[in-house]
């Protein structure tokens, strides 16, 4: 199956850069449009329905993954 490449520019929903990327192959956040947060582990109906997906770029992904495992600090919204 031939790589479908970039087909759509978007935010990061972590550091806000503006990047490309292919919707069935970047890493989503489902994020509550009300709160701008996820909508948590047990959301309610009404926080799934308000919720979309949002994509994370793929430095935030490492970062994320790099954070997690050393149990390090995280970054602040929209500084890195």
């Amino acid at each position: 199956m031939a790589d479908k490449g970039i087909t759509t520019i978007g935010r990061c929903y972590g550091c806000k850069r503006t990047f490309g990327y292919d919707p069935e192959r970047v890493t989503m956040f489902l994020v509550d449009s009300d709160t701008a947060v996820s909508p948590g582990s047990q959301p309610t109906p009404e926080a799934l329905t308000r919720s979309r997906q949002e994509p994370v770029c793929p430095d935030c992904v490492r970062r994320g993954r790099h954070a997690r495992q050393d149990d390090g600090p995280t970054w602040p919204r929209g500084t890195a």
